[in-house]
């Protein structure tokens, strides 16, 4: 970094040098701008070189736009091509058409994208504009005042007032507040969507002012790390005149786009602005993927390239014969060369390659690019508007953030979800704890959690229509007259966001986060609150008495630990209640001796000691969610020190506020706290963290304020008392814990309280003494307890404490000091010193906290599951509760087996891979070779089966992969040595074989590896859905990204292409949505190269009959336009609207998504046999009116105008049999274009006979109007045209319909009957959907389509695995044995559908399933096919056809110790499933399926 003289005193020599040192730098050097204001030293500014504050996100300049846009069209390889083409026609040799009607179509097209692109730049240049002229006071030396400036005014280096409201204009140092504890409260919802207040704090070393913040004494420098994106990130220190340095932290900084709370003023200097801003850095604007979809088609577009070669080079060939054939005689019709001499045949045929490639050129579809984009626009358009996809509690709409993939929705094969706040609601609701290992089941908070379950859909309905509008307007009354402003400033920050995003964000920020009544009003449990009560009273009566504390029987002093550890060991900011914004405060005179201890930090420290690392939610850059909040005028100033003055003010602070006012009229040790202390407002920044808090204050335990240094706590009998806050460590991911060092105000003692999950706190338990049995025991209950509540899906949090000796302390202290004004590695300084601090602590208790099922989560699993969708959840939680919400979620099913993979090491990992391996092989292929194949396929029908063809992996195993009925559960460890380089392709080969994969304690990079591996190995399309910051690397790295905007910010919405507001959402948006745009597009696409070819195809029959000459006998007019508006509105028309099969059966039967995953609307084939149908029609179109007029005196042009009308009839009534769904627009279209092609015949021909001579188009459309063979030909040549295609059409559709076609047939039934069949295939496919809760219950009832006894002996063959369901077995013996005729035509189909998929049929002599399964009733059936024709009970049979579920057993497989021998651990998993495992060896059969086998031979 530069020297630390004056930047006056630098010598002009140097300053070259310095400024190219200054770029080698990694540090900025920020000095005031005061010194440099004179006029002579502006030059001599060494902020002169950072960005200004002036945004412009727009791309192009009135200059520079027609270059730069052109530039980015002529990106799209067929652009050029067609400009090459138009130039090429200016070439007199080569020419075919009139030059300038052949620019026409390029010009239309690069004009249509141009004036696209021009709109989206304006409203980005408006919105820029809107921003840079907000307004901001900076203070100005010539005034010696703060004067307003517009933001893109604002330099670094520059002072800023800042004021309560204000949104921040840049990125700024704090020096001043007016608040007295030196804080400043900045809302960031704008940035993480999180509507929480955060407390940002002054430089240390202006901390300690005692007057107001004056600019001009300022003369310090800033060294600051480069700007960068990370917005929890920020290093750097402030060295003053004397040489001293103060570190800064990113508590100093606040951020541009962030909103001024609870804080009258506040001054700071600007440090990053404009562009360099850590908002602006993050703001990526939306993404540009290509989708699968176009992927193919470019290959199609190359292969039209070769036909067009192919046709022009044996035009020339032709040609070039034709003319050699005439040898030395020129023949009459010669047209010499420009010089006057004779053309060589060779130089003949080169000319005419080039003239046919223009001739030819509509081959390549030009028009094909720009309709796919409006397409597209249309599609999200439509997919907006639907109201199913809108969540009235949220009052936010899907968002599509990319908008050229939704055809890619229609193609997923993998789903990899996140679990909390994805699947769950992320409303966390305290169920029960353990304290001093008794435990407390706070049964009547059950009983309140289950009545509000009940209550939720009504209250629902309440709060969105009645609560919400009242709110809005109440706060209007305080909006200032910066509202317009602010509601703008925020597009700068994501021009992405939506009004109604907006407007729920100032819904959402109007109540506090994660206070719903549900999370709040907690039922304390009796038997712990008497303990409580009993305690503080001990504890006051000792206090009175000045007895020590440490005489309190320890499950005592435990219990009212546990309750202050609660309520201290958080980040909570309390607010008051009807100043939703205003912070409470209070400070009380410490009862504990501090000036020692304050003298003693003094001795470390040359400032006041303040916290390391403030834990705030990690972040990036998101949508604008926030609003104008009131702030009162009446805060306290800075002068007012005395506590009467502050209580005085702060209980003036509202007319009303009196009456719950916060802080009681006294607190003289036995504050009542029966006043309505309940109205105080907790601003969280997790949900754990507010359930906590307010669990406490359910036990009369209440945070009722925070200070940088201080916490005021309530509690029974002992009134208020303030804990002097002395460190807080925040929470990491690494260290999976929070601490806070308090000095105790009773018992004077430094006590450190800890919180965090058990499976780190239980290794930090001090081991006990021999003496202590006590303690030991209590940590074995605890333990037990932390597994009943992990098995009941409850999210654990365990809580301890220590207590330091002051020798500890100071010795600890010095070391965090040196850490915290460390520069270099100052995290991981940090890191070390709380490692140091959290030992040997001694265990209090632990809590469960409920986080509740989103609605709709079971169904929606099961739904996405039979559309034969991998489903994985990656998740941070640890394993015993992600089973278990699995299991509530129906990921995991309990009759299907769990292999769970948990390893300390590398090997030990390598070898659980193998004896998966191993043990799927053994249970699922042992019987390749046994007779029962055979057997078995003489009495069954094969199940339909999907290998995963050529495109398997790299993986060794060849064969075709088969999805079993297992489930996997692998942890974050044993994640980590799975995915080494070593180990992938076997991670890979167990986890693909199973039907859900659970990976627990997994970080976010391990999350992306996970969905890069299979996308990567398998090559398959995949999805990932997460909510929050955790899950953006993996949405980055899916093909398809979604976020959900929920509960914790709106990080993972700003990274995804699509936004939902809830899982279930998914459902649709996939079956229905993703299946017709992909059905949509695939199929306008091969209608375009259709079109285009058979119009191509006209032309080159015709070449046989003009020498190859390169002429055609349509009108130039006619071959320019006829693309581009005669036939170019029917097909818009269909590619946006076209319905295959209605959203209700696409819902219903969610098999028919299988058709998008194996692209079955689009593969190689059908581009070819498009082509080869183009060929023959064009025949059809050519040779039928060449015969009809065979020897009439009719001119060329007479001739080729009832061929081009007949070409357009048969392509729109091509697009007619290819339509599925007709409405009113598609008619109307049709109509338009026919009409639009009469009327420019009509008038063509009536004005412009010699418009290009030497033909003559004159009255020639009006002539053949007159003449009835015209009419004739209209009927018969496109009837003869089409009638193999609808031939073919008719008889796949009656003989071997396609699902979708029968889901096609289903909707043409009527309503009752439609609904009767579906609703017996909802009992049929899968497992039901049993009306359960979704709260998360120990016991798990088995799907009652699964019966116990469903042995079924097969006559004939031996009787199948008990262990595995038919439907497995069929899936691998037809595998083993080779694809049987009726699945060959499958063995290109993608992926392999899990067991419950049903495509085929079962035939008449498969035997029935037992119990429940059995198939629809005589009278259902009858009344089936009473109402079915006879080719729908195809259909019937089709859709009822079920698998056979079974019970099955779960595996676990862990590595015995050293010595033992290594088995697989085997433990029934049906109704038995908590029996004592007993283990057997992979390769043998259970004694049940041998039993089974002994009785099938008798």
């Amino acid at each position: 970094s530069e020297s630390n003289l004056p930047p006056s005193e630098h010598p002009p020599a140097s300053r070259r040098q310095r400024k190219k040192r200054s770029k080698e730098n990694k540090t900025r050097t920020v000095h005031a701008n005061l010194l440099y204001d004179a006029a002579n030293k502006g030059e001599e500014n060494p902020n002169r070189h950072y960005a200004n504050n002036k945004i412009k996100t727009t791309k192009y300049t009135v200059l520079s736009f027609l270059p730069k846009n052109l530039f980015e069209q002529f990106h799209r390889f067929a652009n050029v091509y067609f400009v090459f083409i138009a130039l090429l026609n200016f070439v007199p040799v080569v020419n075919a058409f009139q030059p300038e009607l052949a620019l026409a179509p390029v010009v239309f097209i690069l004009s249509v994208t141009a004036i696209k692109d021009l709109w989206e730049d304006y409203r980005r240049h408006r919105s820029d504009k809107e921003i840079n002229h907000m307004d901001c006071l900076v203070f100005s030396r010539a005034e010696r005042r703060y004067v307003e400036k517009y933001w893109k005014e604002v330099r670094v280096g520059d002072f800023i007032r800042l004021r309560c409201n204000e949104i921040l204009p840049a990125d700024v140092l704090l020096l001043s507040s007016s608040d007295p504890d030196r804080l400043c409260h900045i809302e960031t919802a704008t940035l993480d969507g999180e509507t929480n207040l955060k407390q940002r704090q002054v430089v240390r070393s202006f901390f300690d002012l005692d007057c107001e913040f004056d600019p001009l004494k300022y003369n310090s420098i800033i060294e600051c790390e480069k700007p960068n994106n990370d917005l929890n990130r920020f290093r750097g220190y402030i060295i003053h005149r004397s040489g001293r340095r103060d570190a800064l932290y990113k508590e100093n900084l606040l951020l541009r786009g962030c909103t001024i709370r609870n804080t009258e003023e506040a001054v700071g200097i600007v440090i990053y602005a404009g562009h360099e801003t850590k908002a602006m850095l993050n703001n990526n604007g939306p993404r540009y993927k290509r989708s699968k979809l176009e992927r193919q088609m470019n290959v199609d577009v190359f292969w039209c390239v070769v036909i067009l070669l192919v046709l022009c080079l044996f035009a020339a060939i032709g040609h070039g014969l034709w003319m050699f054939q005439y040898g030395d005689k020129r023949p009459v019709f010669d047209v010499l060369s420009p010089e006057g001499t004779d053309l060589s045949p060779i130089m003949s045929a080169i000319y005419l390659f080039l003239t046919m490639i223009i001739v030819f050129q509509v081959l390549i579809p030009i028009s094909l690019f720009v309709s796919i984009e409006i397409v597209k626009i249309c599609q999200v358009y439509f997919i907006h508007q639907d109201m199913d996809l809108y969540d009235e509690e949220t009052d936010s709409h899907l968002q599509c953030r990319a908008l050229n993939i939704t055809e890619d929705l229609g193609q997923m094969q993998y789903i990899f979800s996140d679990k909390t706040g994805t699947l769950t609601e992320n409303k966390m609701v305290f169920r029960r704890c353990t304290v001093a290992g008794v435990e407390y089941s706070h049964d009547a908070n059950a009983k309140r959690l289950a009545m509000y379950q009940e209550m939720d859909s009504e209250e629902e309905e309440c709060t969105s229509h009645g609560g919400t509008l009242p709110r809005r307007d109440s706060v209007t009354s305080h909006q200032s007259a910066r509202v317009v402003l602010r509601s703008q400033s925020t597009k700068s920050h994501r021009r992405t966001g939506s009004r109604a995003e907006a407007k729920r964000a100032s819904i959402l920020s109007k109540h506090t986060a994660f206070s719903s009544p549900m999370e709040k009003d907690i039922t304390p449990d009796p038997k712990l609150l008497d303990k409580v009560n009993d305690c503080s009273s001990q504890m006051d009566f000792m206090r009175f008495h000045s007895q020590p504390m440490s005489q309190l029987p320890s499950d005592l002093s435990d219990t009212i630990d546990f309750f202050i550890a609660l309520t201290i060991c958080n980040t909570v900011v309390v607010s008051s209640p009807n100043q939703p914004r205003h912070k409470v405060r209070m400070r009380f005179e410490l009862k504990s001796p501090v000036k020692t201890i304050e003298d003693f930090i003094k001795r470390f420290t040359p400032s006041r000691l303040t916290s390391g690392s403030n834990s705030s939610s990690s972040s990036s850059l998101i949508t604008n969610r926030s609003s104008n909040k009131g702030c009162s005028s009446l805060l306290s100033s800075p002068s007012a020190e005395s506590t009467l003055t502050k209580l005085h003010e702060e209980r003036s602070c509202g007319g009303l506020e009196n009456a719950f006012s916060p802080v009681p009229p006294s607190y003289d040790g036995k504050a009542s706290w029966n006043i309505e202390e309940g109205e105080l407002r907790y601003e969280a920044e997790s949900p754990d963290e507010a359930a906590l808090v307010y669990a406490a204050r359910a036990y009369k335990c209440s945070l009722v304020g925070r200070l940088p240094d201080q916490v005021t706590v309530e509690l029974p009998h002992l009134g208020k008392l303030s804990f002097e806050l002395l460190h807080t460590l925040g929470f990491d991911s690494t260290r999976k814990r929070m601490s806070v060092v308090v000095r105790h105000p009773l018992t004077d003692q430094i006590t450190v309280y800890t919180k965090g999950a058990d499976s780190v706190i239980m290794d930090l338990i001090k081991p006990p003494n021999t003496g202590r049995k006590l303690q030991k025991k209590i940590v074995c209950r605890t333990q037990n307890y932390l597994n009943l509540y992990a098995a009941d899906g409850l999210r654990t949090l365990c809580i301890a404490k220590k207590i330091l000796s002051q020798e500890e302390y100071a010795c600890w202290l010095q070391r965090h000091l040196e850490a915290e004004t460390a520069i270099q590695g100052r995290e991981q300084l940090l890191f070390e010193s709380a490692l140091r601090l959290e030992t040997n602590l001694q265990l209090l208790g632990a809590t469960g906290i409920e986080d509740r099922l989103q609605d709709g989560v079971p169904e929606t699993i099961a739904s996405l599951r039979k559309a034969g969708l991998q489903i994985w959840v990656l998740t941070g939680d640890k394993q015993e509760t992600a089973v278990n919400i699995a299991y509530a979620c129906k990921l995991l099913d309990p009759e299907e087996e769990i292999l769970t993979l948990n390893a300390d090491s590398q090997e030990a990992c390598a070898l659980l891979l193998e004896e998966s391996l191993h043990y799927i092989q053994a249970k699922f292929l042992c019987s390749s070779a046994d007779q029962t194949t055979k057997a078995f396929h003489s009495s069954f029908a094969p199940f339909d089966l999907h290998p995963s063809s050529s495109l398997s992996s790299s993986s060794s195993h060849a064969a075709p992969f088969l999805v079993h009925r297992l489930g996997l559960v692998i942890d974050g460890r044993t994640l980590a040595y799975a995915l080494d380089k070593s180990l992938e392709d076997k991670f890979l080969a167990v986890a693909r074989s199973c039907r859900s994969v659970l990976c627990c304690r997994s970080t976010p990079l391990q999350k992306s590896m996970v969905v890069k591996l299979v996308r990567n190995k398998l090559k398959v399309m995949t999805l990932a859905i997460g909510d929050g910051a955790n899950d953006v690397s993996m949405i980055q790295v899916a093909d398809v990204g979604v976020g959900i905007s929920g509960q914790e910010g709106m990080q993972a919405v700003m990274a995804s292409d699509f936004a939902l507001p809830r899982f279930r959402y998914l459902q649709k948006l996939l079956l229905v949505h993703g299946h017709w745009c992909y059905s949509r597009l695939a199929n306008m696409i091969l209608y375009f190269f259709y079109k285009n070819a058979m119009f191509v195809a006209l032309i080159f029959w015709f070449q046989f009959y003009c020498g190859f000459s390169g002429s055609a006998m349509i009108d130039q007019w006619y071959l320019i336009f006829f693309n581009l508006m005669f036939s170019a509105f029917p097909q818009l028309i269909t590619g946006t609207l076209d319905k295959d099969v209605s959203a209700e059966t696409l819902q219903h039967l969610p098999q028919l998504y299988v058709n998008g995953q194996n692209s079955e609307e689009y593969k190689p084939y059908m581009f070819w046999m498009n082509m080869i149908d183009a060929f023959y029609q064009s025949l059809m179109c050519f040779f039928i009116p060449y015969f009809a007029y065979a020897d009439s005196d009719m001119d060329l042009f007479t001739w080729g105008t009832p061929i081009t009308t007949l070409a357009l009839f048969t392509i729109l009534l091509h697009l007619g049999i290819e339509t599925k769904t007709w409405t009113w627009m598609n008619w109307l279209s049709i109509a338009f274009s026919i009409a639009l092609f009469f009327t420019v015949a009509l008038c063509y021909n009536a004005s412009c006979p010699t418009c290009y001579s030497p033909s003559n188009p004159y009255w020639t459309m009006q002539r053949l109007l007159q003449d009835p063979l015209f009419y004739l030909l209209c009927i018969i040549t496109p009837v003869a045209a089409l009638l193999p295609r609808y031939f073919y059409r008719a008889c796949q559709g009656t003989l071997f319909p396609s699902p979708v076609q029968v889901g096609r047939q289903l909707d043409k039934l009527p309503a009752d009957t439609r609904r009767n069949i579906l609703s017996l295939t909802r009992v049929k496919v899968g497992s039901p959907l049993s009306p359960k809760p979704p709260f998360l219950s120990l016991s798990k009832a088995s799907p009652k389509g699964c019966n116990k006894n469903d042995q079924r002996s097969i006559s004939g063959s031996k009787t199948l695995e008990a262990t595995q369901g038919q439907a497995d077995e069929e899936e691998d013996r037809s595998c083993l044995s080779g694809p049987t005729d009726s699945e060959m035509h499958l063995s290109d189909l993608y992926t392999l559908v899990p067991s419950e998929i049903d495509t085929l049929p079962y035939t008449k002599d498969a035997p029935q399933p037992a119990g429940e399964l059995q198939p629809p009733s005589t009278e259902v059936s009858e009344c089936l096919d009473k109402t079915l024709e006879p080719s729908d009970v195809s259909l019937s049979s089709w859709i009822t056809s079920t698998p056979l579920l079974t019970p099955a057993d779960s595996v676990q497989l862990n590595l015995l110790p050293d010595g033992a021998p290594q088995c697989v651990r085997y433990s029934r998993n049906s109704e038995d499933r908590l029996k004592p495992d007993h283990a057997v060896h992979p390769a043998h059969r259970t004694e049940q399926e041998v039993e089974q086998l002994l009785h099938t031979k008798l």
